[in-house]
């Protein structure tokens, strides 16, 4: 087999079809290892299909490189033709591409009819018209491959202005065959079974129990929203001791957070805060619900504690409510400052006084 009868194999034949299969299956798995390494968060699966596909493209490249190298370069013959017909096929720049309808009239074979498409300066255009003679090149190993030669040598520009030429039948066109998709069909063919491969090796991980963890813990991180918010009132009458005022900013204060349940409520002078965290990770039991608080005792709490604890009067005061934890209930803490110091008392749910810490 020659040289040439080589290059074709490589390019049309079973090896052409095996170096397809191959290049698939390896682009396949590369490409699903990359996914599948994002999916299940693992950055040495993701690693090794990105490296594998650049092998795969490496390969490929020096492969093409060499049987490129390995084709002879393609024997080309002039000859005079003779211009059926001629339609510009756009006009946007200075080359505009040509559709020529041709009789190419060889000197080793009848003539033939060919359509080809060229680019033409617009500046030479006028000198292609219908049925006058021009030369071109063409391979006689593949005929449809015709290209006109635009400067042609003085030998052959005489000879075509004074060769005559006739049109050659419609039955002798020829045209370049159709190509054969038995490669495309088996690099898909290996794209899909490559794929395929490493979704079966991986399978536990995409679909365990493990992954359904990671996808449940996922989805609820997600949804989660952590919020905090607080509101002032002002004024010289505006203190939340107020009747009925505690209730009213707590009130206030659910709707803005969008949920009744918080983590923290701290309550001053004129500011109340809350904070927690929504989407279902937040324990319900250690959840302080606001709609619950026994707020009309709370005034009674934070007087008891600014004139029986010894701090002396007036002072600031601060009332901070943390949920339950260790077998302990909701607990209210007040603590207070003035002249003698600091001190706090500690009540229960109910407002029932439990702890007093004094100066």
């Amino acid at each position: 087999m020659g040289t040439s009868d080589a290059g074709l194999e490589e390019t049309t034949g079973p090896i052409a079809l095996i170096r397809g299969f191959l290049a698939g299956a390896m682009t396949g798995a590369a490409l699903t290892c990359m996914v599948c390494g994002v999916v299940i968060e693992r950055v040495p699966v993701f690693l090794l299909g990105a490296g594998v596909q650049v092998l795969t493209v490496v390969a490929l490249l020096i492969l093409e490189s060499r049987i490129r190298a390995r084709k002879p370069v393609p024997a080309t013959r002039t000859a005079p033709a003779l211009i059926e017909d001629l339609r510009a096929t756009g006009g946007e720049s200075a080359d505009v591409p040509v559709r020529f309808d041709l009789t190419v009239v060889p000197d080793d074979r009848p003539a033939y009819r060919v359509t080809i498409s060229q680019a033409i300066n617009l500046a030479d255009l006028p000198d292609y018209r219908p049925k006058s003679m021009t030369v071109v090149e063409y391979r006689p190993d593949e005929p449809w491959e015709v290209e006109i030669v635009t400067r042609p040598t003085p030998s052959w520009t005489a000879r075509a202005a004074r060769e005559k030429a006739d049109s050659a039948p419609e039955a002798t066109r020829v045209s370049a065959p159709a190509r054969k998709g038995s490669s495309c069909f088996a690099g898909i063919l290996g794209l899909l079974l490559g794929a395929a491969v490493v979704v079966v090796l991986l399978r536990g991980e995409l679909f365990g129990d493990e992954a359904a963890a990671r996808r449940a813990d996922s989805s609820s991180s997600s949804s989660e929203r952590t919020f905090s918010s607080s509101t002032t009132v002002s004024g010289p009458s505006s203190s939340l001791l107020v009747a009925g005022r505690m209730r009213e900013t707590a009130e206030s204060l659910t709707g803005r957070v969008g949920t009744p349940t918080v983590a923290e409520l701290t309550i001053q002078e004129h500011r109340m805060a809350v904070s927690g965290t929504t989407g279902g990770s937040q324990d319900a039991a250690r959840a302080i619900d606001l709609r619950a608080l026994p707020y009309e005792l709370f005034p009674g709490l934070v007087r008891e504690a600014r004139t029986g604890l010894g701090v002396g009067s007036p002072g600031t005061w601060r009332i901070d409510v943390e949920p339950a934890s260790g077998g302990r209930d909701l607990t209210i803490r007040v603590s207070v400052t003035g002249e003698g110091g600091e001190a706090s008392l500690e009540a229960d749910a109910q407002g029932r006084i439990t702890e007093r810490h004094g100066t």
